[in-house]
């Protein structure tokens, strides 16, 4: 998997035991914002069917390669086109130029392989999985040798050691067909998606801040659409970072955009994860999922990314400003029609600590007051919202 902003990696044993309380063995989980697909991923390795969606292109690519790809359909044919692919010799052009010369994202020869393989793939013009699988090996080993602290916004003053290697591709983690079904990846608008599918369990993990993911990782874009886009400015960002934004990465937008996600999707069950510094305040998030009846939330301390920690840097490579604090806070919520009988072992037993009594919360009638109990045990999931006569 690659490096990527708001990875959920340290969360995966979480948000797995909260889907798997409501997904019986064969159930349909959707991952409406799949980004790197590492959760998508986990949720096929657990056995569920999944529909993992991302508007990115170069996202979709990767929940392709890794979720809706099948190892028994590809993963030989993979294995030989990777290694013709890895024969290839350099071939510099205008990727190289932009990524390696101008901006300094990859070590100038590591970008002309990268150059020299992805001509390949686009003259071969595989099946539309295979090809996902090819391209996902390309940005697994580009991501395995770059320069930058996790994002494509800026790159180190000097190379980093690991740019130095030598760029090796290799098979990505293919999984074998669930027996629940074939995955599948869609490139959707996540609100305009929800109402058109049904499924067990939604899993939920929206951009929540002004960071777009378009401009972090805009090199991933590029190989993927190999478009050679006009670029801008030192990180040599594509033009279209400037205009392709979501509404959930603004204060104004993200309200409405997230409401009309929830009220749209066909669900029994919503698992979120949600940042304690998200723009959208934790009263109306809880607000708007207390609506499906019983709601718990789990409170998992974690440090933030390596950029954060490093520092902001001015364009001579100087420290200016002041870092912000290492860690953070991850909210996990799951929102069900029906009590769940979430898990109560040692993984739930890094809540930080319990949440308060948030007040009356509305339900989608607006009618209903819902109560708010706090669970004694900080080991446990919280309640935040019940049914008007229940408890958590």
């Amino acid at each position: 998997m690659i490096k990527y902003l708001g990875s959920k990696r340290g969360l995966l044993p979480q948000i797995l035991r909260a889907v798997g309380a409501a997904a019986g063995d064969r159930a349909v989980v959707a991952d409406l914002f799949s980004g790197s697909a590492r959760v998508s991923h986990a949720l096929k390795a657990a056995g569920w069917r999944v529909l993992a969606n991302d508007e990115l292109p170069f996202a979709q690519t990767l929940a392709c390669g890794l979720v809706q790809a099948d190892a028994e359909r590809w993963g030989a044919r993979a294995d030989r086109l990777l290694a013709e692919l890895s024969h290839l010799p350099p071939a510099s052009g205008w990727f190289t130029a932009t990524y390696a010369e101008t901006a300094r994202y990859l070590h100038p020869v590591n970008a002309a392989r990268l150059e020299a393989m992805r001509e390949a793939i686009e003259r071969l013009d595989p099946e539309p999985e295979l090809r996902a699988i090819l391209l996902t090996a390309l940005i697994q080993a580009a991501d395995r040798v770059d320069s930058c602290a996790g994002h494509q916004m800026s790159f180190m003053r000097e190379l980093a050691p690991r740019a130095m290697k030598p760029l090796l591709l290799r098979r990505p983690e293919l999984l074998p067909r669930p027996a629940a079904g074939p995955c599948l990846a869609l490139a959707e608008d996540a609100v305009s998606l929800a109402g058109a599918i049904e499924c067990d369990v939604a899993y939920l993990d929206p951009p929540y801040d002004q960071h777009v993911y378009l401009s972090n990782y805009h090199m991933w874009e590029t190989l993927v659409r190999w478009d050679r886009p006009d670029t801008y400015g030192r990180a040599q960002k594509r033009t279209d970072c400037r205009t392709r934004r979501s509404a959930f990465n603004t204060r104004a937008g993200i309200g409405p955009a997230f409401a009309r996600l929830v009220t749209g999707l066909r669900a029994r069950t919503l698992v979120v994860s949600y940042g304690a510094e998200g723009f959208l305040a934790r009263a109306e998030l809880e607000r708007m999922l207390a609506g499906r009846g019983f709601l718990h939330v789990l409170e998992v301390p974690h440090r933030r990314y390596a950029g954060t920690r490093l520092g902001i840097h001015n364009a001579r490579g100087e420290k200016v400003g002041t870092p912000g604090p290492d860690g953070t806070m991850e909210r996990l919520y799951v929102a069900s029609d029906r009590r769940l009988d979430l898990p109560r072992n040692q993984d739930y037993r890094m809540v930080h600590e319990a949440a308060e009594a948030a007040g009356a919360l509305d339900t989608q009638q607006a009618a209903d007051a819902l109560a708010v109990q706090q669970v004694a045990d900080a080991g446990r999931c919280t309640a935040i919202a019940a049914g008007p006569s229940a408890t958590a």
